[in-house]
Parts: structure tokens; C-alpha cells; sequence
């Protein structure tokens, strides 16, 4: 971006790797990355197992 950063989420079946849901934000606030992953749940159910990659920017306890 010309002037800061866009951050993306994806909720991903990792078997099919068929992209759930998806966000986009400008901040690093933690909603984004939530309302991703209750409409994952919501369209699909929830998962049996659940891998979250947190990376070295990004941690919240929602």
C-alpha cells in the first residue's frame, strides 16, 4: 500500500484447501480475525481440530 499495510486472515480446511472465510483489515485489532472465523463456523460448522498460525506480529487471547 502506498501508505501503511493491509492485513489478511483466511479460515482454510487445510484438506481441501478451500478458503472458508476471509478478512481484510488496516489494523492489527483482533475483530477482524474473529468475525472470520464465527462465519467459518456459522457457513461449515466447527472444526474437530483447529491450527491457528499466529505469526510473529499478530496475538490475542479472543
Amino acid at each position: 500500500m502506498r501508505r501503511g499495510f493491509l492485513y489478511l486472515v483466511a479460515i482454510m480446511d487445510w484438506f481441501t484447501r478451500k478458503v472458508l472465510a476471509w478478512r481484510i483489515s488496516n489494523t492489527l485489532e483482533a475483530d477482524f480475525c474473529v468475525e472470520a472465523l464465527n462465519e467459518a463456523i456459522h457457513r461449515f460448522g466447527a472444526p474437530t481440530i483447529m491450527n491457528t498460525d499466529q505469526g510473529s506480529l499478530f496475538t490475542s487471547s479472543a
